[in-house]
């Protein structure tokens, strides 16, 4: 599921009695998706929006530590990603998935790039039929790469996309974990030949199994990826109107 903390950064930061929470830090300045205010207009049972088949609960109903989150998010980011609203239905599960999310892919461990885990999310989603996976994670790969159709390309077919030996080395293992191979001593060969250790190799494999998991919850609940995410990062942002900002855009530089 591509998580709305797809455009944005999730951090852990101490909060009341020594507990911490989860929050986030907005890269709307690179998405130019921020949005005036924020109206939380469908985030209601009642949304004439089709988004999952399970009930959205109404915000009055969630605890706070949700609620504020979901505000953080949708104001730093300019709209509320689906999958927030989906997974609210069950708060234990919710606040789960995303610390497990953020452990996984808003860390700057190992050789792996930001960039990277979102394009092995984009593989193996695809191979798992994940719209919303697919969707919200190949915007994600174009705002962290700044390159715009490698994420499409793998989505077709990433044994012919224009991927470097290492990112074909990556997803190659991704894909083996995604199909449950059986991994042997070769596959560890072929990543170390391409510079990845025994401790990348784990990074690559949980975060194909983490998204197995959240593709087929995806599927469970017919989750459908938020409009924002089809022109996130597709065309440079054009400084010279609007002030640089634009929904739909990226930095070029």
């Amino acid at each position: 599921m591509a998580c709305g903390t797809a455009f944005m950064k999730l951090i852990r930061r101490p909060a009341c009695g020594g507990t911490c929470k989860l929050s986030l830090v907005g890269k709307c300045q690179r998405t130019g998706a921020m949005a005036s205010a924020v109206t939380w207009k469908q985030f209601s049972a009642d949304s004439p929006e089709h988004i999952s088949r399970y009930p959205i609960p109404y915000k009055k109903d969630l605890p706070y530590d949700i609620v504020e989150l979901m505000e953080e998010v949708e104001s730093k980011g300019g709209f509320l990603p689906n999958v927030f609203k989906v997974l609210a239905h069950r708060p234990s599960e919710f606040r789960a998935f995303f610390a497990y999310y953020n452990a996984l892919m808003n860390q700057e461990t190992g050789k792996l790039t930001k960039a990277d885990r979102e394009l092995i999310v984009v593989a193996t989603s695809i191979h798992n039929r994940c719209l919303y996976c697919v969707v919200s994670h190949s915007a994600l790969h174009r705002i962290y790469s700044k390159n715009p159709t490698l994420a499409d390309q793998v989505v077709v077919n990433y044994e012919n996309a224009e991927l470097s030996a290492r990112e074909r080395a990556m997803l190659d293992f991704a894909l083996a974990i995604c199909r449950s191979d059986t991994i042997d001593d070769g596959h560890f060969r072929d990543l170390e030949a391409h510079g990845f250790d025994r401790e990348d190799a784990w990074d690559i494999a949980a975060v194909a199994s983490f998204f197995a998991m959240s593709n087929r919850m995806a599927h469970l609940t017919d989750m459908r990826p938020n409009t924002e995410f089809y022109s996130l990062g597709r065309v440079p942002r054009d400084k010279g109107k609007d002030g640089g900002k634009g929904e739909g855009r990226r930095e070029s530089d």
